[in-house]
């Protein structure tokens, strides 16, 4: 069975040489505990299989895009305490990406897209930098988690391996979902300092002081059916933009 053509992984040099891809996207995720029934690789099994759902969406209207190996690794600095939690620190990201850009700048491939799924990983100053050094590439990125409102899918969205992550893994991995009889409650412990409670002042937290079971959201109410209705909702609109930024004339980007 052949592979997808918009896939690198699967895809083999009698395609690659002879498309013209307009559109490379870098899907990042990472390495962490997701409370007791959801695998450590939620993160990057996520941003995986959106990747690679809204390229077969943007292809299928012939843009030629190409999702790029997901990076399994992201920054865990507040959870180095949580076994086998495995941390990479900015600057190696920063070193990451900058490789990936320089290959793709010295390929002629001309727009590429950060497609991120966890919330610890930040690459706009990185790609300020980086686009700074090779300006023949247009980067952008996206949290593939702000771009839907997940309160029109889900009852308690939640943070982190809540009723969204977990509706989406029953979706997307049902194997690799434990029963939601043996998941934690989700339960989290606010900051005392108010301003850091309520948002307006950032500190990262000490997940094993912040959180019971590493979880922050109740996943009790999680359906496949309800991660299927929200990631159709989301691939389409992500494929929209793919579509738009493979069309578009980068000397010609504003109104």
């Amino acid at each position: 069975m052949p592979g997808r053509p918009y896939v690198l992984a699967e895809t083999t040099w009698q395609t690659v040489k002879n498309t013209a891809y307009e559109v490379a996207v870098l899907p990042w995720g990472a390495t962490e505990a997701h409370n007791y029934h959801l695998p450590y690789s939620t993160d990057t099994i996520q941003s995986d299989y959106i990747a690679a759902e809204a390229a077969r969406l943007a292809w299928k209207q012939d843009a030629r895009v190409v999702v790029l190996p997901t990076v399994p690794f992201g920054v865990n600095t507040g959870q180095l305490d949580v076994k086998l939690d495995i941390n990479m620190m900015p600057s190696t990201q920063a070193a990451v990406l900058h490789d990936v850009v320089h290959a793709l700048a010295h390929q002629g491939i001309p727009k590429l897209v950060v497609l991120n799924g966890h919330g610890g990983n930040n690459f706009k100053q990185m790609i300020r930098e980086i686009g700074a050094a090779f300006p023949d590439v247009f980067i952008c990125m996206l949290n593939w988690y702000q771009i839907i409102d997940g309160e029109a899918f889900f009852d308690e969205p939640g943070d982190h391996g809540g009723e969204m992550e977990t509706s989406n893994m029953m979706h997307i991995a049902p194997d690799l979902v434990r029963p939601l009889s043996e998941a934690g409650s989700g339960a989290s412990r606010p900051f005392k300092v108010q301003g850091l409670r309520e948002g307006w002042v950032w500190a990262e937290r000490a997940w094993l002081k912040a959180t019971v079971d590493t979880g922050v959201g109740n996943p009790a109410q999680a359906t496949a059916e309800k991660g299927q209705r929200y990631l159709e909702a989301m691939t389409q609109k992500i494929a929209g933009f793919l579509v738009d930024l493979a069309a578009c004339d980068l000397d010609d980007l504003y109104e």
